[in-house]
């Protein structure tokens, strides 16, 4: 089996931390691939990343399918190009905040989210209403630094998702805690550990939501909304994609 992990920035310190969370978890018959864009956003903190990254997305999904890989990661926590990605490709393809709340929804009734700016809980809010999670958050918390600072080596960004944590153990009643960002991946077990709760990486239980679909034989339908995109003669940048 073979996973194509997206990152849809252009950080590949940010790549690379995703790409050792994915293998850490996938099976040893599973290989991980982990690719970002050549062109976008260093970082996506907002609805203008999102679909400036969302091109990106596809373009590694049409190069993954090609490859013949056998399903796709979208390891943003915006799901930057969801749908569109599964229209696009054969096999199942998972985002990170989408895998990581049903995750937590299995083990625990009510969970809090961990991220990176205050503008994006606006758009975690919107992912929860879309997936149908609005009732199992508790909380949001932001931490009210930019992505990019979880990659710098201070150390600093780590230890503020680490008090955010503990605060939403706190004072939310919460059961599980999802980590809103493919760039805290890291940092999961360890928390898990400290705080005796959940706390979920979503790019790790992407890769096993995708290891399950292709172990079951499921794979995107493409009866109805999802099937491949009607085939239109694209041109300039994107004529590539067609």
């Amino acid at each position: 089996m073979i996973i194509q992990v997206i990152n849809p920035n252009t950080s590949q310190g940010m790549t690379e931390t995703i790409a050792s969370a994915a293998r850490a978890v996938a099976a040893n018959s599973t290989e991980i691939v982990a690719v970002c864009p050549s062109q976008g956003v260093p970082s996506i903190e907002g609805h203008f990343d999102e679909a400036i990254a969302a091109v990106g997305v596809l373009e590694q999904i049409k190069l993954g399918r090609e490859q013949g890989v056998s399903g796709h990661v979208i390891a943003c926590f915006g799901d930057p190009g969801l749908l569109a990605a599964r229209e696009l490709a054969q096999g199942p393809v998972v985002g990170i905040a989408e895998a990581a709340m049903h995750m937590a929804s299995l083990v625990a009734t009510r969970f809090s989210i961990v991220t990176t700016l205050p503008r994006t809980l606006i758009i975690a809010r919107h992912l929860l209403q879309q997936y149908g999670f609005e009732h199992h958050c508790a909380a949001l918390h932001a931490i009210d630094l930019p992505v990019l600072a979880l990659e710098d080596g201070s150390g600093v960004a780590q230890e503020k998702v680490r008090a955010r944590c503990i605060q939403a153990k706190r004072e939310d009643g919460s059961g599980a805690i999802v980590l809103g960002c493919g760039g805290m991946a890291a940092l999961a077990r360890e928390l898990t550990a400290e705080l005796g709760l959940p706390v979920i990486d979503g790019v790790g239980a992407a890769v096993k939501m995708v290891e399950s679909l292709v172990a079951l034989g499921l794979s995107t339908s493409k009866h109805g909304d999802l099937d491949y995109p009607i085939r239109k003669n694209m041109t300039g940048a994107f004529q590539h994609l067609n």
